[in-house]
């Protein structure tokens, strides 16, 4: 420096400190702008609700009130909500951060005590709420998923867990509630179900087509029109494990015969005979798996084409209750199945009768579910095979001892990865 110039201004001068001030002011002023406006366009009445001619009638709806000019609700979020959208400024800058982005509408203040005062200022206020209607048993059950980048997996998880804490969240939308997920699991995991391949080598950004269910339902229609004259080229593909198809399906579908879905990569390696050249109809609960099991499928370039069902067979019962999918379908909770139509596919493994009502098998050796009919239950037939019915009759009879998993007759039996042998012709196009 030369001799009698001034240092120049550092983090701790006053001018430094001004400048400082007056960037961060900046950022917070644009912050609570973009936090306004979300707010604002948050409560936007849909285009279709309007009056016809679309420029007049009520256009926002806020606190049980009707806006049909912006000054109003302006005026109104600035006088009534100005804490509300400083909050959500704050939290929308904090999940930057997380590289996450704010769910659902304006955050507000909470009265929920947490450890981590940035997370606890970002959860919304229930003090309107009473604490039975929080902890209601009555509700819904909400399936959502996204696959994209996250920066810091562990704040934005950390956050997800206290918001669910905080509201009571136990648990796909469904008939349901609180009891149907007893405890709450927020973690972070490589692969949101594991499919065993590197989410790097195969990634969720080279998923196959998508299709809505209208769409879906559609091809559905003109494939098994298709295949019922032996002349389909597609292959319509349910991607869930056996139990879960053996109690519901699509008509016409080809279910592989495996039980985890990390069987699902072996099971395309070992049957791209079967997809080559071929349109493939995927399927799966709520889409998740499709992500995955589609971006496989398209690797491995055999297939014509790869679709998926948006939303998977949940969004296409909301539209199509009595449509191609028949039975029930099997969710992973204490509910086990929910139905949209009356139609049983599956029967009773002891007697035969029609069946589709999950049970654990009664042997602490293995615990597979069964499906065996009240009649049969009420002979003791509970197990999911004879030997693990023996075994379970040997341990109720011992006074007590430890009791490990053991391989039963049904998971001796069945082939890890079964190798397919099927044409169009062969597959059943009417309802089962």
């Amino acid at each position: 420096m030369v001799p009698g110039e001034a240092a120049p201004p550092g983090p701790g001068s006053p001018r430094g400190s001004a400048e400082g001030a007056a960037a961060g002011r900046k950022q917070r002023a644009a912050a609570r702008r973009k936090a306004f406006s979300l707010f604002v366009k948050a409560k936007e009445v849909p285009a279709a609700s309007r009056c016809p001619g679309g420029g007049e009638g009520v256009r926002w709806r806020c606190c049980r009130q009707a806006f049909e000019e912006l000054p109003g609700i302006h005026r109104h979020v600035a006088l009534h909500h100005s804490g509300d959208v400083g909050r959500q400024a704050g939290l929308g800058a904090a999940l930057a951060e997380a590289g996450g982005s704010p769910a659902g509408s304006a955050a507000r203040p909470s009265g929920h005590s947490c450890s981590n005062p940035e997370i606890s200022w970002a959860l919304p206020d229930t003090s309107h709420v009473s604490h039975d209607d929080l902890t209601s048993q009555v509700g819904e059950v909400l399936l959502y998923y996204c696959y994209c980048e996250v920066k810091d997996p562990e704040k934005l998880c950390a956050w997800q867990k206290a918001l669910c804490q905080h509201l009571h969240l136990t648990g796909k939308s469904s008939a349901g509630g609180a009891h149907c997920f007893p405890d709450l699991r927020v973690g972070v995991f490589k692969e949101i179900v594991p499919m065993g391949i590197d989410p790097k080598i195969v990634s969720y950004k080279e998923t196959g087509i998508h299709l809505s269910p209208q769409e879906f339902h559609r091809e559905v229609e003109q494939y098994l029109s298709q295949a019922s004259q032996g002349q389909s080229d597609t292959i319509l593909l349910d991607c869930r494990n056996f139990y879960e198809s053996k109690i519901g399906h699509f008509q016409g579908c080809l279910a592989p015969d495996i039980r985890k879905f990390s069987y699902f990569p072996s099971y395309v390696d070992e049957n791209l005979e079967l997809f080559k050249d071929k349109r493939v109809l995927m399927y799966c609960t709520g889409g998740i798996r499709c992500e995955r099991g589609s971006a496989y499928l398209r690797s491995k370039a055999v297939c014509r084409e790869v679709y998926q069902l948006k939303g998977g067979i949940h969004k296409y019962l909301e539209e199509f209750p009595d449509g191609f999918y028949r039975g029930k379908l099997f969710v992973f909770d204490d509910r086990y199945a929910i139905c949209s139509n009356e139609d049983i596919i599956s029967a009773c493994r002891y007697c035969g009768v029609l069946w589709d009502q999950y049970k654990l098998c009664s042997s602490q050796h293995c615990r597979q579910l069964v499906l065996t009919c009240p009649s049969c239950c009420n002979k003791g037939l509970t197990a999911c095979c004879p030997v693990c019915q023996e075994k379970e009759l040997k341990v109720t009879s011992r006074a007590s001892g430890q009791t490990l998993k053991e391989e039963c007759e049904c998971t001796r039996r069945r082939p890890r990865v079964p190798i397919e042998n099927v044409s169009p012709r062969m597959l059943d196009t009417g309802k089962d």
